[in-house]
This record gives structure tokens, sequence and C-alpha cells, in this order.
């Protein structure tokens, strides 16, 4: 009998795990983020660990420009160039009534832009329909947020037109004010990009939310109501069923948080630059050049925590050490290579355990933050890999696996970002 009862708790639990509520947000301010290939996203893929390491390489060379770009006005590109899917969604309600849109999130992004009706060219089916809210108006020429974007022009209506590229897509659109309702916040006057032309397979299908420091930022046009401050914990792509959480504003924010100083790149301030000091594997500090790490302004060296690239990059010289390091410690074993990925090994095996070195914070990574399975096999591998080399790479970029199942916060006014273990569900 007990057997039977234990067999229904399994099968009840199994059944509630599998009819999540996708729209269901846990209190105000807070928002939902589903993984791509949740049961709650219409984005699903079925990209192979080579496909997700080339959206990655076309993801960092899109940051590397823009670490190093000279001016601000770089165009707002998440360069993805591959696929269009982002790697997490969350739900923004746009218009009065609201009409539901699942944006990408990306943290080193400034401006929102979203597909509208009468697009040619945009791959959705769900657009946004200006002339079914009354909340909505196009902003015209001579308003200042025409300014900051980019290659602005005036259109016959006398209407903010602008274009830009986006990875291998190119996109036009007009600059428009609506009510965006995010949770149970409602936030009037929004300043975002209506698009009405878009060419390539490039672009998130339903729009783009950035939370990065530019002016037309989410984080910018919200300051009075979140103080700049915000927080995400990213769901484990593992289980379909997995959903983590975008916090917005000081309220509910981790009152015991490892922290460390944020820096500030001004050729490209939205990014979030951060003091990577040294990485240790196992009990050892692996020797890595000081200029591999350093932060340099004016080249765009350093490290910064992205959420759109899948797997941490490392210039060469720090992943080379932190590599040959890692394998000197798995005994018994012989590295193997699958795709881009060439530290891998099959079987039982135990492995050293990895600290980011933060200033003022250390960060030792769970197993699941650290391998990637194979789905066909016994093979797990190191989930990082090396900066391109054909670039002139000065870039660390610390992504969003080795983010998953931890609370990232980011604090603008008081200029930090932290970090707490937190299983994102």
């Amino acid at each position: 009998m007990r057997s039977h009862l234990l067999i229904l708790l399994i099968s009840l639990l199994v059944l509630k795990s599998e009819s999540i509520n996708c729209d269901e947000n846990s209190h105000t301010s807070d928002l939902r983020v589903f993984h791509i290939n949740s049961q709650c996203s219409p984005f699903k893929t079925s990209a192979s660990w080579e496909d997700t390491l080339l959206q990655d390489k076309a993801r960092f060379l899109y940051l590397s420009s823009l670490a190093a770009a000279k001016k601000s006005s770089v165009p707002i590109a998440s360069g993805r160039a591959i696929v269009q899917s982002p790697t997490y969604i969350v739900r923004a309600n746009i218009g009065t009534p609201a009409q539901p849109m699942l944006v990408a999130l990306d943290t080193s992004n400034d401006a929102a832009w979203i597909p509208c009706s009468g697009c040619v060219g945009c791959s959705s089916s769900v657009l946004f329909n200006p002339s079914k809210s009354s909340s909505s108006r196009t902003l015209q020429c001579q308003a200042p947020q025409c300014k900051q974007v980019p290659n602005p022009s005036c259109t016959v209506k006398k209407s903010c037109g602008f274009n830009m590229t986006y990875g291998g897509s190119a996109i036009e659109a007009y600059l428009t004010q609506d009510t965006l309702t995010l949770a149970n916040d409602v936030i009037p006057n929004y300043t975002f990009g209506c698009i009405n032309k878009a060419s390539g397979s490039s672009l998130p299908a339903q729009g783009l939310m950035g939370l990065g420091r530019g002016p037309l930022s989410l984080i910018s046009q919200t300051q009075n109501l979140y103080q700049s401050t915000f927080s995400y914990c990213l769901p484990n792509s593992k289980s379909g069923n997995f959903s983590g959480s975008l916090r917005l504003g000081p309220k509910f924010q981790p009152m015991r948080i490892k922290t460390t100083p944020l820096l500030k790149n001004p050729r490209r301030s939205s990014l979030y630059y951060v003091n990577l000091v040294g990485i240790r594997v196992g009990n050892k500090i692996v020797d890595i050049p000081t200029s591999a790490l350093a932060f340099d302004p004016a080249t765009g060296a350093g490290t910064i925590f992205d959420s759109g690239t899948v797997y941490t990059r490392l210039v060469e010289p720090a992943y080379v050490a932190v590599r040959d390091e890692f394998r000197r410690r798995v005994k018994n074993a012989n590295a193997t290579s699958l795709g881009g990925f060439d530290t891998c090994y099959s079987g039982s095996v135990v492995y050293p355990s990895v600290t980011f070195m933060f200033a003022g914070m250390n960060v030792t990574l769970p197993t699941d933050n650290l391998l990637i399975h194979s789905s066909a096999g016994n093979l797990s591998c190191l989930a990082m890999a090396a900066a391109p080399t054909n670039v002139n790479s000065v870039l660390n970029v610390i992504a969003s696996m080795q983010q998953q199942n931890h609370r990232v916060l980011i604090d603008v006014p008081n200029s930090r970002l932290g970090i707490s273990r937190e299983t994102c569900t």
C-alpha cells in the first residue's frame, strides 16, 4: 500500500511539473524568464553543440566590436547572426489594451524594438498593432529620443525613423511610445522601435528588451520606478519546465549576496564589466598573464557578464592555462574533442572545481555550470572555449551557462554586481 501511495505521489508531482502556468508571475516587478526550449516557448530549437558554438562566436565578435568601439552610437544588435531564436525570453505586454509579446532578454543591449503590423520581412505571426492601442503615439523628428537611435531620419510624415543592422539582418523602424506592462508594473510612454521592414534571419521573432545602461534601455527609461537595479536567475536548459525570473527594482533583492564592483567603459557604457583577478582550478590559482585579465577602456579589454552568450569565452592565454590545469587534475583519463570543445572525457571521471576570482568575491562553479553532457553516449566536456583567434580579441565573457541557477544582481547606483546561488525554477 505504501509503495502504491509513493508511486501516486510521484506521478502527481510529475503531472504538476508538466503543466505549469506559463502566464503566471510570482509578485510585482518579478517576471518569469523562459529558456527557448521550455514548454512555454514557441521558439524551440534543436541546435547542436556546434551550432551553439557558432552562434556564440558571432555573439562574441559583436561584443568585442562593442567593447572597442570609439563611438557610443554603435549599431544596436545582439549578434546572433545564425539563428533568430534568443536564449532567454520574457513576457511583455504592450499597448492599451495589452498585446502580449515574448521578447528576447539581453543584458548587453541598450534598446527595445518590436515587429509591428504591416512589417515586410518579419518572421513572426505575432505583430504589435499600434492602431489597436489607445495609448500609442509616434514620435516626431524633433523628439530628443530621435537623437539617441542609430542612423535617424525624418519621414514624409515628420516621424522619427531609423535603420540598423542586427547580426546578419537589417531593419527599418520608427520610434513609438506606448504603455509597457511588466508583471504588475505599468510603464507609460515607453519608447521603442516599431519595425516596419526587416531582412535576414537574425532577429528575435517577437522583439528585444535591452537591459544595458544606454539612454533608451529599460533600466534608463524606468529609473524612477526601478532605480536602475535588477537581478535575474537563468533557468537550466536541461528541463523544459524550468523558468527563472527577472526581478526589477531594489525590492525583494537578496540581502546576503557577494558583490564585486562594476567597471565602466566610457566607450561602451552599457556593457557590465567586472574585475576578474584570477581563476582557480582545484586548489591552484592558474598562471595567467596579467594582461589577459586586465581592464582597459581604451582597448575594450576586460571581463563582462552577458546573458546572450551561452558558453564562457576566455582570451586564449587565460583559457589555455585553465584548460591545461583542468586536464592535469583529471587522473587516468585522456581528453578528447567534440565539436568546438577540446576537453572531453567519457565514463566516470572525477573533475576538479573551477573558481572565478573577482575583486571582492569568489564564485565556484557547480558541476552543472562547468560541464556539458552529450545526449548520445556518456561524454562530458568542459563548457568553455577560447576566444576566436582570427580577431584581436581582448574580451572575456562570463556566459549564461555559467550563470544558470545563480541570482545575478546589477545595482547601477551602487556600482556593483552580485552573485548568490539560487535554484531557478
